[in-house]
C-alpha cells in the first residue's frame, strides 16, 4: 500500500471516532438488556397476556414473518401497531447502530490488515491501544447483543408493526435479522471473522509481554523495588520521574487483561504456533476469574475459553492449561491481591505524606501520583468484580477487605492534592516542554535519515508549538489546548506504522520515546482532570451497589477504618463519569443512585457520630449528677478526694476510652472535607452532622426530663438543667473537631424545647413541664394537699398518706423556678402562662354561672349588706358559696404559681412579655389575664350584663368569706405564713377584679373599695356570732383583709382602717400566734 493511501485512510481519525461510537453503542446494548430484564421497565406490551401468542409466533418464525397471511396470530400487534412503533423505535435503531458499527469496524480492520501495520505498545502507544480497544469494544457489543433475550422479539415485532403501518418492511431488516441469527453463538462467528487478523492482533498483544509481566509483579517485588517511594533515594528526589513508555506506566491492568483474553479468544490460532503468545495468555489466565465487558456485565474467563477450545480439534493441551490456570487463580490470586493492597496502603500513605509536606515535588514526580492512582484502581476493581461474582468459595476472606476504605481514602487524597496544586504541575511541565522537550525533539528530527514532507511538517509544528510556551501563560490562568498536537502525533504513528512507509517508527525508537514524554507533559497542562478520570475513576461502584454498601458496612465495624469512611460518599461523585451522550436516558437513574448512596452514607456517618457524641454526653451527665448536692454526703463518706481519677491498670480500657477513640476517628472523617459535588449538587458533610446532632440533642433533653404521663414522674428542673449544661458543655468543647456549627445546633435544639412541639412533631420539655405542673402540683394544691408558703416562696407538701409521691418544695422553690425559666425560656414560659390562663378563665366562666344563678339575691345583698337583720335572711338563700370560694382559691393558687414562674424568668432573662414591662414601667394589671378574659366575651349577653355579673361576683366573694372560718384547715400558720391556700384568695380577688373592670373600662379602685367594705361588714358580723364552730378560725380569716390591701396598689391601709379597724388585725395576729405556740408546746414537751 502506498504512503499516499496511508494518509487517505485516516486511521487515527477513524479509530478515535469508532472507539467513542463503539462505547455509545455498547452502553445502548447494556441499557436495552437491563431494561428488558426488569419487568418494571420492560415495554408494557411484552408483558400483556393478549400479546403472548403473537410474541411466541414472531420468535418462532423470525426472521421470515409473513405479516399479510398471519392475521390470526398478529391481530393484537395490528391493534397496537402505533404504540409498538413509538416504544420500539429507539430499540430498533440501536440494533441498526450495532450493524452499522460492525460494518465500519470490519472495513477498518481489513484496511489495517491490507496496510500491514506494525503495532507496538511501547512505540506507537495510541495507535496500538486504539486498535486493541476497538476489537474489545466490538466483541463486547456482540456479547451484549447475544445476551439480550428478547432481541428477536423486539426486532421482529417492530418490523411487523412497520409493515402493517407502511406496507413494506424496514430496509435494514433483512441484514439486521441475519446478523442477529449469526451471533446467536457469538464466539463461533467472531473467531471465523477474526481469523485473517491473527497476525496483526497477535503482534499487538505480544508487545504487551514485558509490560504485563512487570505490572503483574507481587507485593514482595514491589517492596524490593521500593515502588512509589520518593524518599528511598534522597539525592534523586527532585529528579523527574520519566519512562520510555510514560502512558504504559498507568495503563490499567484490567484493560490489558481484556485485550489479551479477548484477543487470543478471537485469534486463538497463534496459541499453538507461537510459544511467546502461549506464555502471555497463560499468565493472563492466572490473574482473574472474571473480566469486565461493561459495568457489571462480565466474561467468565476460564469457562468461556474452555467451552470454545473444547469444541476445537488440537486444543487438548490448551484446555489443560485453562484448568490448571483456574486452579492457580482460585488458590493464589486472593492472597496475591491482598498483599498488593497491603503494600499500597503503606506506600501510598508515605507518598501522600511527602507530597502534602512538599507539594513542589508534584512537578517532577507527577507520574508517581498517577501510577499510585492507577494501581489502587486496579486492586479495587479486581476486588469488586470478584466479590460480586464469586459466590461459592472455600476462602471468602480472599474476596473481602475490611481495610478497603483506607485505599479509597488515599485515592481521594491524591486526587485532591493534584487539583489543589495544579499550578505547580503546570509551571513545571510547561518549562519542561519549552526548555527540554522542544530541543530534544528538534535534534532527533534533524538526525532522521528519511523524513517525508507530511511527517516533516507535523514534527516541525510540534517544535514550534512547544518552543512558544512561557510561564506567563500559567500565571495569567490561560487555558492550554494540546489535543491537536496529540492527534497529530496519533496520525504520525499511523503514517509511520504501515509496511511501505519511508519513515518507520520502529526504526526510530528515540522519536517515539520523546513524543511519548511530550504527550504526558502536554496532558499535565491541559488534561489533568481527564487524566484523573482515566487513572482513578471508580464509577464501577455505581453498578456494584451491593458490594459498595457491604464495604461501607465493614468499614463502620472496624474502628481503625472509621477515619477513612468519608471516602465512600466522595466516591459517589465519580458516578457522573459513566454517562454517555448516546444514552441520555440513563442520566437520571445514575444521578439518583449517586445522590441516594452519597446521602445514605453521610446520614449513617452523621448518625454514628452524633450517637457517639451523645453517649459521651450521657457519661458526662452521670459524672455531673454525682456532683449534685443530694449526692455530696455519700460521695464524701465513701471515697477519698481524687480516687475516681486513679486508674489501677492502664491496659484496662473503659467505656469512655472507647467512646473517645471512636469519636476521634468519626470527627476526622466528618471534618475531612468541607464540601464536594455529586452530579450538580454540592454536598456539605457538616450539615448532615448538624442535623443529626440537633435531633439527637432534642431527644436527649426530653429523655433527661424523664416524664412519665402514667405515674406523673418528672425530673426536677434544677437537675435537668445541670444535665443539659453537662451535655451542652461537652458539645461546645467539640466545636473545632467536628466541623459542625455546634453553636447553631445547641441554639436550635434549645429553642425547639421552648416550643410545645419540636420540628419532628414530638412533645418537648415545655409541654411536659406545663402538663406536670398543671396536672400534678397545681391539681393537688387545689385540693389542699399542697399549700403555698409565702414565707418560703414555695409550695409545700402536707404530710398525708397515699396522696402524692413527690415533695412540692423540690419543684417550686426559687432555685427550681429559675431553672425552669432557664430551660423553657421566654417562649416556653409564655406557653406555660397561656395554659395557666386557660385554667383561670375556665374557673371564671364557672364563677359567672354561679353569680347568674344567685343574681336576684346578690342584687339585694349589694343594696342591704349593712342591714344585719335582712342579711341574716338573704345569706342562707345563696347557693354554691363554698364553690365560689373554692374556685376563687384555685384561681389564686394558679396566679401565685404564675407569679413565681414569672419572677424566675425575670432573674434569668429580660422580661419581654408586654410593652409596659419592656418599657420598665411597673404594671398593676396583668395584661395576659386581661387578654384571656376579653376573649371570653359572648354574643348572648350585653356588656352591661357582663359588667353587672363582675360587680356581683365581688359581692358574692365578700359575703362568703365568713364561711372559711368553719374550716379547721383555715388556721393561719406562722411558719408558713399562710393556711390551706385561702391566702391565695387575695391575689385572685385583686388580679381578677382589676382585669375584669379593665375589660369593661370601669374604675377598679371604686369596686375594690366596695369589696373591702362588704367583706369588712361580713367579718364584723362574724364577731357577733355565738356559734363557736362558725367562728373557729375567725382571726385567721380576718388577716385576709390586710393581705387584700398589700396585694393591691389600688387600696391603702387608710381605706382599710375606715371600715375594718387595725386593732382587730393586731388582736387577730396576737391570737393566732398564741394559739400556734400553744399547739406546739405539747409536741415539744413530748
Amino acid at each position: 500500500m502506498s504512503l499516499t493511501s496511508a494518509y487517505q485512510h485516516k486511521f487515527a481519525e477513524k479509530l478515535t471516532i469508532l472507539n467513542d461510537r463503539g462505547q455509545g453503542v455498547l452502553i445502548r446494548m447494556y441499557n436495552i438488556k437491563k431494561t428488558c430484564s426488569d419487568p418494571k421497565s420492560k415495554p408494557p406490551f411484552l408483558l400483556e397476556k393478549s400479546m403472548e401468542s403473537s410474541l411466541k409466533y414472531i420468535n418462532k418464525k423470525f426472521p421470515n414473518i409473513d405479516v399479510r397471511n398471519s392475521t390470526q396470530h398478529l391481530g393484537p400487534v395490528h391493534r397496537e401497531k402505533t404504540e409498538i412503533i413509538r416504544f420500539l423505535t429507539n430499540y430498533y435503531q440501536s440494533f441498526v447502530d450495532v450493524m452499522e458499527f460492525r460494518d465500519h469496524v470490519y472495513e477498518l480492520l481489513n484496511t489495517i490488515d491490507a496496510s500491514q501495520c506494525h503495532f507496538d505498545i511501547n512505540l506507537n502507544f495510541d495507535f496500538t491501544r486504539s486498535y486493541l480497544d476497538l476489537i474489545v469494544t466490538y466483541t463486547s457489543v456482540i456479547f451484549l447483543l447475544s445476551r439480550i433475550e428478547d432481541r428477536r422479539v423486539l426486532i421482529g415485532l417492530y418490523n411487523c408493526a412497520q409493515e402493517m403501518m407502511h406496507g413494506h418492511v424496514d430496509p435494514s431488516y433483512a441484514r439486521l435479522s441475519q446478523m442477529v441469527l449469526e451471533y446467536d453463538h457469538p464466539l463461533k462467528k467472531l473467531t471465523e471473522e477474526f481469523g485473517p487478523h491473527t497476525k496483526a492482533v497477535s503482534g499487538a498483544l505480544l508487545s504487551l509481554y514485558f509490560l504485563f509481566v512487570r505490572r503483574n509483579q507481587g507485593a514482595d517485588q514491589w517492596r524490593s523495588a521500593q515502588l512509589l517511594s520518593l524518599i528511598s533515594s534522597p539525592p534523586a528526589m527532585i529528579n523527574p520521574a520519566n519512562s520510555d513508555t510514560m502512558a504504559c506506566e498507568y495503563l490499567p491492568v484490567e484493560v490489558m487483561e481484556r485485550w489479551i483474553i479477548i484477543g487470543f479468544l478471537l485469534c486463538h490460532g497463534c496459541l499453538n504456533s507461537n510459544n511467546q503468545c502461549q506464555k502471555l495468555w497463560k499468565m493472563c489466565l492466572q490473574g482473574s476469574l472474571y473480566i469486565t465487558l461493561i459495568r457489571e456485565d462480565v466474561l467468565q474467563v476460564h469457562k468461556v475459553t474452555e467451552d470454545l477450545f473444547s469444541s476445537l480439534k488440537g486444543y487438548g493441551k490448551r484446555v489443560a492449561d485453562i484448568k490448571e490456570s483456574k486452579e492457580h487463580v482460585i488458590a493464589n490470586s486472593g492472597q496475591f491481591h491482598c498483599q498488593r493492597r497491603e503494600f499500597l496502603r503503606i506506600a501510598v500513605k508515605e507518598l501522600v505524606t511527602v507530597l502534602t509536606d512538599e507539594p513542589g515535588l508534584l512537578g517532577p514526580k507527577a507520574l508517581y501520583a498517577f501510577m499510585a492512582l492507577s494501581f489502587i484502581r486496579d486492586e479495587v476493581t479486581w476486588l469488586v468484580r470478584h466479590s460480586e461474582n464469586v459466590t461459592k468459595t472455600k476462602t471468602p476472606e480472599d474476596y473481602a477487605d475490611s481495610s478497603i476504605a483506607e485505599l479509597l481514602f488515599l485515592l481521594e487524597e491524591i486526587r485532591a492534592l493534584i487539583r489543589r496544586h495544579i499550578k505547580v504541575i503546570q509551571q513545571y511541565h510547561l518549562q519542561y516542554l519549552a526548555r527540554f522537550d522542544a530541543l530534544v525533539l528538534s535534534d532527533i528530527i534533524q538526525n532522521l535519515s528519511v523524513c517525508p514532507e507530511e511527517e516533516s511538517i507535523i514534527m516541525s509544528s510540534f517544535v514550534s508549538t512547544l518552543s512558544s510556551l512561557n510561564l506567563k501563560q500559567v500565571d495569567s490562568g490561560e487555558k492550554f489546548e494540546f489535543s491537536g498536537l496529540r492527534l497529530d502525533w496519533f496520525r504520525l504513528q499511523a503514517y509511520t506504522s504501515v509496511a511501505k512507509a519511508p519513515l518507520h517508527l520502529h526504526e526510530n525508537p528515540d522519536l517515539a520515546k520523546v513524543m511519548n514524554l511530550i504527550v504526558f507533559h502536554s496532558r499535565m497542562l491541559d488534561s489533568v482532570e481527564k487524566m484523573l478520570v482515566e487513572t482513578s475513576d471508580l464509577s464501577t461502584f455505581c453498578f456494584h451497589l451491593r458490594t459498595f454498601e457491604k464495604m461501607f458496612a465493614m468499614t463502620l465495624e472496624e474502628p481503625t477504618m472509621l477515619r477513612y469512611a468519608i471516602a465512600f460518599p466522595m466516591i459517589c461523585a465519580h458516578f457522573v463519569h459513566c454517562t454517555h451522550e448516546m444514552c441520555p436516558e440513563e442520566y437520571p437513574h445514575l444521578k439518583s443512585h449517586g445522590l441516594h448512596h452519597c446521602n445514605s452514607f453521610l446520614e449513617e456517618l452523621a448518625k454514628q457520630t452524633s450517637n457517639c457524641v451523645l453517649d459521651i454526653c450521657a457519661e458526662q451527665r452521670n459524672l455531673s449528677e454525682q456532683l449534685l448536692p443530694k449526692h455530696s454526703a455519700t460521695t464524701i463518706s465513701k471515697r477519698k478526694p481524687g480516687a475516681e481519677s486513679h486508674r489501677k491498670n492502664r491496659s484496662i480500657v473503659t467505656n469512655m476510652d472507647k467512646l473517645h477513640i471512636n469519636l476521634t476517628e468519626l470527627a476526622l472523617t466528618m471534618n475531612h472535607v468541607y464540601s464536594f459535588s455529586v452530579f450538580e449538587h454540592t454536598v456539605f458533610p457538616s450539615e448532615y452532622l448538624s442535623s443529626h446532632l440537633e435531633a439527637r440533642l432534642n431527644r436527649a433533653i426530653v429523655w433527661l426530663a424523664g416524664y412519665n404521663a402514667t405515674t406523673q414522674e418528672i425530673a426536677r428542673p434544677s437537675e435537668l438543667l445541670a444535665g443539659v449544661k453537662a451535655y451542652i458543655g461537652f458539645i461546645q468543647s467539640l466545636a473545632q473537631f467536628l466541623g459542625a456549627d455546634v453553636s447553631r445546633v445547641i441554639r436550635n435544639a434549645l429553642l425547639q424545647q421552648t416550643q410545645p412541639l419540636d420540628t419532628c412533631g414530638e412533645q418537648t420539655i415545655t409541654t411536659f413541664y406545663t402538663n406536670w405542673y398543671l396536672e400534678s402540683l397545681l391539681r393537688q394544691a387545689s385540693s389542699g394537699v399542697i399549700i403555698l408558703s409565702p414565707a418560703m416562696q414555695t409550695f409545700i407538701s402536707l404530710p398525708r398518706e397515699g396522696e402524692q409521691h413527690f415533695s412540692a418544695e423540690e419543684f417550686s422553690d426559687i432555685s427550681e423556678m429559675r431553672a425552669l425559666a432557664e430551660l423553657l425560656g421566654p417562649y416556653g414560659m409564655k406557653f406555660l402562662s397561656e395554659n395557666l390562663m386557660w385554667h383561670v378563665t375556665s374557673q371564671i366562666v364557672e364563677l359567672k354561672k354561679l353569680v347568674v344563678e344567685n343574681m336576684d339575691v346578690l342584687v339585694q345583698i349589694r343594696s342591704n349588706f349593712s342591714k344585719a337583720d335582712l342579711m341574716a335572711s338573704l345569706l342562707p338563700q345563696l347557693m354554691g358559696a363554698d364553690n365560689v370560694l373554692k374556685r376563687m382559691t384555685i384561681i389564686g393558687v394558679i396566679l401565685s404559681f404564675r407569679a413565681m414562674a414569672q419572677e424566675g424568668l425575670r432573674e434569668v432573662t429580660l422580661s419581654v412579655f408586654e410593652l409596659a414591662s419592656a418599657a420598665g414601667v411597673g404594671c398593676d394589671i396583668d395584661p395576659a389575664l386581661v387578654a384571656a378574659i376579653a376573649n371570653l366575651k359572648t354574643d348572648t349577653s350585653s356588656p352591661e350584663e357582663e359588667y353587672k355579673v363582675a360587680c356581683l361576683l365581688l359581692i358574692f366573694l365578700a359575703v362568703s368569706l365568713p364561711l372559711l372560718a368553719t374550716d379547721p384547715s383555715s388556721f393561719y400558720s406562722i411558719e408558713m405564713d399562710g393556711n390551706n391556700n385561702i391566702h391565695c384568695l387575695t391575689k385572685a380577688v385583686i388580679q381578677v377584679s382589676a382585669a375584669l373592670f379593665t375589660v369593661y373600662n370601669k374604675n377598679i379602685e371604686t369596686h375594690l373599695k366596695e369589696f373591702l367594705v362588704v367583706a369588712s361588714v361580713s367579718l364584723l358580723h362574724l364577731g357577733q356570732e355565738t356559734d363557736k364552730i362558725k367562728t373557729r378560725n375567725r382571726e385567721s380569716i380576718s388577716l385576709l383583709m390586710r393581705l387584700v390591701v398589700e396585694e393591691s396598689s389600688f387600696l391603702t391601709l387608710d381605706m382599710l382602717e375606715s371600715c375594718f379597724p387595725y386593732v382587730l388585725l393586731r388582736n387577730a395576729y396576737r391570737e393566732v400566734s398564741r394559739t400556734f405556740h400553744l399547739n406546739r408546746v405539747p409536741t415539744s414537751t413530748h
